[in-house]
């Protein structure tokens, strides 16, 4: 099922006519230099084919397709190769040697001799002047060639001088090569993917561009041991795919991985790819746009873009029709996912899901509903990449890291928001161990907690979690979170913000773990604080004496001697509800005073 989905996307990509993927037989590469050639065989110009960036890169160029080579001294490509290869040298890796290159004899001869032997009896003047190249070129005349030390180890290609277009890219070339593609030992069989009798690919094409696979390329289908082949059947036999059908799959997802698409997302091990199939190429972009919206909203540069983004998450989360939120959108729109992790030289399914845009804005919807508090504790809806990053220790005076969020958290966070499923368990266990290291009880954090327990209860059906504080929530560890920010507030106010530790700095780790060992020590200080706040502060000493009270008569009669960790999840609900609460009345109250003064 993936691999024909991808293998009818690079269908689609290639019947446009716009060149972005290459045909059968071409593969594209980072081409850094471009090696021109005269008529007579002589180097006479070397010209970069690099980005125009402060750090230049090699740009992509379609050349005779490359091939995993196993080995030291391995088949050449056809026209075009790293400088090993094609002129015989590498940088030196002898550090206390003046030389800045080494010779790499076997391999040049490995390239030249191939090309000599495909191009003698050629009549096109870029292929006999690259000829003439290969048999007079010694690569020890490197140094005192027309040549520089970045050239070495790039890949090149050749030009012939005057001649708009490479020389792999002259109709013998292609003709020359397109022989080399029909291998008489190539066995024949139906494959997986079209159904027909066609050559069966031995090795598929590599996959390049996956976050933290091999640079050299992945596979998504191998067998390079007995154990994974079957009734003597070697490599890509056991699981016939034919030439054609292996380069078009490859292809496309090599397409989909390249950045400059932005239609692949990198979240810790994990990269998931995406493309949309509706009737129009706008339609198809305006949803892939929506999705990478959904996952990684932009970051505001103003006031009227945060009322913007924020105008339109309300849509999103209320369940508005995929029209309102933008004309482009189209509900029916096929919509294609693949999550991809690596695994050493082959590549992990995360997950494969084929939906349609009005689903993903359905499960984007329950996203962030489940998320949501009162008031939001977020200017703009929150990426995956930052409730990833709510899962790393916050240290203070330093930014929290991605690389410290569990890695594998961030495919299963994906798949459960894109397929309504659970929110993993390990998530909510993260979190409250960040509690209880870091103490930064932050409103994302409680988000993440009240979204993996909301889920769990509108799945089973079961009553739903409040977006703000619950006075009537009868529940012992919701009641206890708010106990202990009353308790929390009370020594605020009679000791000042001044306290070298608050309670919440000394005592939430047990409070939310093992309460009937923490509680009556915490309710016995309060009454000094509170004795002290009747002196000083008598109508507030009141109020919070309130508090406390309605509170205590909600509670059993004996504090839990443990609580799992679903109610230390409820626990740090209750206790940011109250905090937040508090801190609501007081800006009502400010608020209540401006006015009163004035109207006077």
């Amino acid at each position: 099922m993936i691999l024909s989905a991808l293998t009818q996307y690079y269908e689609r990509l290639n019947n446009d006519n716009q060149g972005k993927v290459p045909t059968f037989g071409f593969s594209e590469e980072k081409i850094s230099y471009i090696l021109v050639l005269s008529e007579q065989g002589e180097l006479v110009d070397l010209v970069a084919n690099l980005t125009d960036e402060k750090k230049p890169k090699p740009k992509l160029m379609q050349v005779p397709q490359s091939f995993k080579r196993p080995g030291k001294v391995t088949k050449p490509f056809f026209l075009w190769d790293k400088t090993a290869y094609s002129l015989g040298v590498s940088s030196s890796n002898n550090k206390d040697s003046n030389t800045v290159f080494e010779l790499c004899l076997p391999t040049f001869e490995a390239f030249r001799d191939s090309h000599l032997s495909l191009l003698k009896h050629s009549e096109d003047k870029g292929l006999k002047a690259l000829t003439i190249f290969l048999q007079n070129w010694q690569p020890e005349s490197f140094a005192s060639s027309i040549l520089t030390q970045d050239v070495l180890d790039a890949n090149v290609v050749f030009q012939l001088d005057g001649m708009r277009q490479y020389i792999h890219e002259s109709a013998e070339a292609k003709m020359i090569w397109g022989s080399l593609l029909q291998s008489d030992d190539v066995k024949q069989a139906m494959c997986l993917i079209t159904g027909k009798e066609a050559p069966i690919s031995r090795l598929h094409p590599a996959i390049k561009g996956v976050a933290g696979g091999q640079s050299s390329g992945v596979s998504i289908v191998s067998f390079n041991k007995e154990s994974f082949e079957s009734f003597g059947k070697g490599q890509g036999d056991n699981a016939p795919v034919s030439e054609q059908a292996a380069f078009a799959y490859t292809t496309a997802l090599n397409y989909l991985l390249r950045r400059e698409n932005d239609q692949v997302i990198n979240l810790g091990d994990t990269s998931v790819v995406f493309w949309a199939l509706a009737e129009s190429e706008q339609k198809a972009k305006s949803a892939e746009a929506f999705f990478v919206r959904g996952f990684n909203p932009p970051m505001p540069t103003d006031e009227s873009e945060v009322a913007a983004l924020g105008a339109e998450l309300e849509k999103l989360v209320k369940g508005r029709s995929l029209a309102e939120i933008s004309p482009d959108l189209d509900p029916n729109t096929q919509f294609f996912i693949l999550g991809l992790a690596p695994n050493a030289a082959r590549l992990s399914i995360r997950f494969w899901l084929q939906t349609d845009l009005g689903h993903i804005q359905q499960r984007f919807a329950e996203h962030f509903q489940d998320l949501a508090l009162n008031p939001l504790p977020w200017k703009t809806a929150p990426s995956v990449w930052r409730l990833l990053l709510q899962l790393a220790p916050h240290r203070e005076g330093q930014k929290p890291k991605i690389d410290d969020a569990p890695a594998h958290l961030a495919g299963e966070l994906m798949r459960a928001i894109l397929t309504g499923q659970r929110y993993p368990r390990a998530i909510l266990a993260q979190l409250l161990s960040r509690f209880r290291a870091d103490g930064d009880i932050s409103g994302l954090r409680v988000a993440m907690v009240k979204a993996v327990l909301q889920r769990e209860l509108r799945l089973l059906g079961k009553e739903e979690i409040s977006m703000s504080l619950d006075e009537s929530n009868s529940n012992p560890a919701y009641l206890l979170g708010r106990l202990f920010s009353v308790l929390e507030n009370i020594q605020r106010n009679a000791l000042g913000d001044k306290v070298n530790a608050t309670i919440t700095d000394k005592y939430y780790a047990s409070a939310s773990t093992v309460p009937y060992s923490i509680y009556p020590r915490l309710l016995s200080g309060s009454k000094h604080h509170l004795s002290k706040l009747r002196k000083e502060k008598p109508g507030l000493a009141v109020t919070l004496e309130k508090e406390l009270g309605n509170i205590m008569a909600m509670l059993p009669t004996e504090f839990p001697r443990h609580f799992s960790i679903e109610h230390q999840g409820r626990f740090s609900i209750g206790y940011y509800h109250q905090k937040n609460a508090r801190f609501s009345q007081s800006e009502q109250i400010k608020t209540d005073e401006s006015m009163i003064e004035g109207n006077d």
